[in-house]
């Protein structure tokens, strides 16, 4: 059978996986409805508050769309947006007088009409705020760092304006003409502060601490919230553009961030994060927080003359923009579900704790299939990131692998987020080490719940997942039967020359520069290790990902070969730092079925 015209390199070495004519296809699930269902994200709300933009990612598309609060009218404004991945994406952001909305795609900030019309091309960049009908506040990339212009939209000539010797954040504007932006300075890359920037382009600090993140920040005339790291969480604290007092609001055991002033402009309403769930809550002005809407993961919240307005998932339910009442009541405004995952019944998410190698306490979410008589294959799924977690949110693949019959454990390995700072950078200048001892501590854990076959457990994830894919494997008591990677690396130090900006400025905030310790750069890499790769191994690699740069897979297919291992190798030339399309994305999820239903069987 002749290669399908959407993939690209298609490589094995040894014995392939081959379909197995004894199974079945999932009794509810199909790979097609899990595609097709749809992903808004990113709301931004008109200036008359009667309208949100959002972003949809729908059928290979991210295209801007808007609904009508008061009929829930729902309206695309854009057909040219192909897929983006929603971590990397931004809001789209609304002219004062309501008429346009600028949005970003492809390394450039557009221009369309909210009531309907051609788009165009404003400038290299991406939005950040207007500052008026008719000039707006962009950010734009220049000499390895980012900074804030002002352009018209007639004249797009960006004019520079505030830092210019770090990386700036999406900018917020204030009545009186000034701009709030978060900074993150070069010099300390653990760092980010609020600079506020005068209408004349003189700027100064208004919050910024040494190793501490600052951002979040929402204005209400001259008051200001924001968040910062404060011992192990971000709280909120406030202030006044022309004042040097801070006072801190609230904290606690979780961290705070997406704030919005309420009506009253006393009180905030917030998303609060601890171990994998996000409520909404709302700030009282004496500091005392209220859960509006518990549960699962809340994200994005506007506040509207109706209500709160945000989006929520659930490991039981997909993500929808929802409407919620001050009593907590919710109404949807738009779920893009099919029917087909409407209807599927979805395993319950159970949070289940074990002990990593040093006496760590590791914490991941564990589905488990209908039928468990007999003992079952197991798959651990270790998140990308790693500054990131694993969640309270719908994973449509992980469905359906549960579905077939499969075990899976989504796990918060050491340098996840919301379980508190020290958790969080108990990887740094440590990576594929203690993080790998809890991938094969998840193992150990599987293997003695009795109903799962600990000689039939797979391990599997993306980007830094795939790297704790490879780590594990040459982990010399690896305990996993097969690894599936998705855009991983094999040489972090190769990898941080290769890698974007980002990419390689994000290793160095873990890691320190190569230069200062390369000794960790290569203990932290698995290529090194290579010659004890003996099990067998699935590859996918975008070839357009500038994050992990497909030259990773590269240099492990060929050592792989070198040692004569057993691995599957594909790459999709449409893609880059993820599998966004439908025939890539459709194509490896049944080749890791495939992969997994021959290696556990």
């Amino acid at each position: 059978m002749s290669k399908p015209v959407f993939v690209g390199k298609d490589l094995v070495g040894g014995i392939p996986s081959q379909p197995r004519p004894d199974l079945k296809p999932p009794r509810h699930w199909r790979l097609e409805d899990v595609f097709a269902t749809a992903r808004p994200h990113h709301p931004a709300l008109s200036p008359a508050r009667s309208t949100v933009a959002f972003v949809l990612d729908l059928e290979g598309t991210s295209d801007i769309w808007s609904i009508r609060l008061a009929d829930r009218v729902l309206t695309r404004l854009t057909s040219n947006r192909g897929a983006v991945a929603f971590w990397d994406d931004s809001a789209p952001v609304w002219s004062p007088d309501g008429q346009t909305i600028a949005y970003d795609y492809e390394g450039n900030v557009m221009l369309v009409p909210s009531s309907g019309g051609p788009v165009r091309r404003l400038v290299a960049g991406s939005a950040g705020v207007w500052i008026d009908d008719r000039r707006l506040c962009v950010i734009v990339d220049r000499d390895r760092f980012t900074r804030l212009a002002i352009v018209d939209v007639d004249d797009a000539w960006p004019a520079p304006i505030g830092p210019g010797d770090g990386d700036v954040g999406r900018p917020v504007a204030t009545a009186d003409g000034r701009i709030l932006v978060s900074y993150y300075p070069n010099t300390d890359l653990s760092r980010s502060d609020i600079v506020v920037i005068d209408p004349d382009g003189s700027s100064r600090t208004l919050v910024g601490h040494p190793d501490r993140r600052a951002g979040n920040h929402a204005v209400s005339g001259d008051r200001v919230a924001y968040t910062l790291e404060d011992g192990e969480w971000a709280g909120v604290f406030l202030t006044v553009l022309d004042d040097d007092r801070h006072e801190k609001l609230a904290g606690g055991d979780r961290d705070f961030h997406s704030l919005k002033w309420a009506d009253d402009g006393q009180s905030l309403y917030a998303i609060a994060t601890a171990r994998g769930t996000a409520d909404l809550v709302r700030i009282d002005p004496n500091g005392s927080v209220e859960t509006v809407a518990p549960g699962g993961s809340w994200d994005w919240p506007l506040v509207t003359p109706a209500g709160v307005l945000a989006i929520h998932e659930a490991s039981d339910s997909p993500a929808a923009i929802y409407m919620v009442g001050v009593d907590g009541a919710r109404s949807t405004l738009y779920d893009g579900a099919p029917a087909a995952m409407r209807s599927a019944p979805h395993s319950k998410m159970e949070r289940i704790t074990f002990t990593s190698h040093d006496g760590l306490e590791i914490e991941g979410f564990l589905f488990r299939p209908a039928d468990t008589s007999n003992p079952v294959p197991a798959v651990v799924y270790p998140h990308g990131g790693p500054t990131d977690h694993y969640g309270d949110e719908w994973d449509g693949h992980a469905q359906y692998f549960v579905d077939k019959g499969y075990a899976w454990l989504a796990i918060n390995f050491r340098g996840s987020t919301t379980y508190g700072l020290t958790f969080e950078r108990a990887n740094h200048a440590n990576w594929g080490v203690g993080d790998v001892e809890d991938c094969q501590a998840a193992a150990v854990y599987l293997g003695e719940l009795g109903w799962v076959d600990p000689s039939r457990i797979a391990i599997f994830g993306p980007s830094y997942g795939s790297y704790m894919v490879f780590s594990s494997l040459v982990h010399p008591e690896n305990r996993f039967a097969c690894g599936a990677s998705k855009y991983g690396d094999i040489d972090i130090l190769t990898s941080w020359a290769q890698s974007d900006r980002a990419g390689r400025e994000d290793l160095e905030r873990q890691m320190g520069h190569p230069s200062q310790d390369r000794r960790a750069y290569h203990a932290g890499s698995p290529i090194h290790r290579i010659e004890r790769i003996n099990r067998p191994l699935l590859l996918a690699h975008g070839e357009r990902d500038a994050r992990v740069h497909p030259k990773q897979s590269e240099e492990l297919v060929e050592a792989l070969d070198r040692i004569g291992a057993t691995y599957e190798y594909i790459t999709y030339p449409a893609e880059g730092h993820g599998l966004l399309h439908r025939d890539s994305q459709l194509h490896f999820y049944h080749r890791l079925e495939r992969f997994l239903d021959w290696h556990l069987i």
